[in-house]
């Protein structure tokens, strides 16, 4: 097997940036996992100084989550890139009083533990508030720290399923369906960072003061939902799951070409229907009384996608892009990995960049979201190994000695 996949050099190399808006912020993640690590991860991409900590035995959970390569952790790499990594065990009285030393320095401190948890290791906000009082702090757990179920374990899925989302994936007639990927953890993430951001610009530009941030996984994912509760509310129904039609728009479907690709596309508004039905030869149903708005086509949904489904079905891949292309029809296909490494899209984007790494080589991930003009974010490195920057942390930042490092070694407090 080669070392890299045939498209690896497809990509540039990831440039770093010198100007990342967020230089001067420290934040300190002494989450877990995902969504807190994602949620931390965001702001180092744009330059926050991340300092991740990790339980000295045990390290962060997502080190053991598949997939490896030659046992190195391949997604710690990308969720927990551009961090320094520090060890510290955080429930020993030891470990609470090196962890409030470094949140003496910082602007913010994440967890995604279950609520009670810091508290009860005595670094609660409370806790932190006396030695920083300007400190930021975002919890985020499965149903956040109040109500009834603020006490639960809480996962994606089982926020996914409680959010109402996991109800609206999969076939009418069929079981609800989980994302392949722990979603309400990235949805968190992008909302931690979000607060995280929000709440700084109250403390340092409106003359506001450290506070407490309480995110719910559940909550994350119900805020996507938009106009369901409104609807429920208004019209008493209950929006149900419909497959791969939309319960709004028709036609809106995924449909199997002849070569076994999977089209998707949506006909939203007026000019879209007209450009389609030129597209696949059907201008007849422009005059078709069903079909005339997008209120009629819904009600005849089963007929409209059926045109649509038939055409598909009898062409290839290229044969559709042509023909759509040509018309300016909006429409994707269904990608897997490698239908993204080779899209040119995504290469000429630059989509995807080539790190350099010391236990890897190079590996090909994600560039920082969104670009910046002028003050753009980059990524500067991977995941690093564990305690990789605890004599830089301890040592050269906090100023420990080499005998109480020592000391801090031996007892297994870092």
């Amino acid at each position: 097997m080669s070392k890299y996949t045939p498209e690896h050099d497809s990509f540039p190399l990831a440039d770093q940036s010198d100007e990342k808006p967020l230089d001067g912020i420290t934040v300190i993640d002494a989450g877990n996992l995902v969504a807190s690590p994602v949620a931390t991860g965001l702001l180092a991409d744009f330059g926050a100084d991340v300092i991740k900590l990790e339980h000295p035995k045990y390290g962060d959970g997502l080190r053991q989550l598949a997939p490896h390569k030659d046992e190195v952790p391949l997604w710690w790499k990308v969720t927990d890139r551009n961090k320094r990594c520090v060890t510290l065990d955080l429930s020993s009285p030891e470990g609470a009083t090196v962890f409030k030393d470094l949140v003496a320095e910082a602007d913010v401190v994440t967890e995604n533990y279950r609520p009670g948890t810091m508290e009860r290791w005595g670094v609660g906000y409370d806790d932190l508030k006396e030695v920083n009082e300007g400190i930021v702090m975002l919890h985020i757990s499965g149903f956040g720290q109040t109500g009834p179920y603020s006490d639960r374990p809480g996962f994606g899925r089982i926020a996914g399923a409680m959010s109402g989302m996991t109800n609206l994936i999969g076939e009418s007639d069929g079981p609800p369906m989980t994302p392949g990927y722990p979603l309400a953890d990235g949805v968190s993430g992008v909302f931690g960072a979000l607060g995280v951001m929000v709440a700084l610009y109250y403390r340092d530009l409106n003359g506001g003061v450290g506070q407490e941030i309480d995110l719910a996984l559940f909550e994350s994912l119900f805020r996507l939902l938009e106009s369901n509760p409104i609807e429920y509310d208004q019209l008493q129904t209950v929006p149900k799951r419909n497959g791969n039609t939309h319960e709004y728009v028709a036609p809106s479907s995924t449909y199997e070409t002849a070569d076994g690709q999977y089209l998707t596309m949506t006909a939203s508004t007026p000019s879209i229907w007209e450009r389609l039905c030129r597209a696949i030869d059907r201008e007849d149903m422009l005059e078709d009384p069903r079909f005339e708005d997008n209120a009629a086509r819904v009600k005849h949904s089963d007929a409209v996608n059926g045109a649509v489904r038939e055409w598909v079905n009898e062409r290839t891949r290229k044969e559709i892009e042509a023909a759509f292309d040509e018309h300016d029809v909006a429409y994707g296909f269904a990608y897997d990995m490698e239908d993204i490494f080779n899209d040119p899209h995504y290469q000429q984007r630059g989509s995807m960049v080539r790190v350099p790494d010391e236990e890897l080589g190079e590996a090909v991930v994600q560039d920082v979201v969104p670009r910046f003009s002028e003050s753009p974010g980059s990524v500067d490195h991977l995941g690093p190994r564990m305690g990789e920057h605890n004599d830089e942390v301890y040592g050269d930042e906090l100023g420990y000695p080499e005998t109480r490092l020592e000391e801090l070694r031996e007892a297994g407090i870092i």
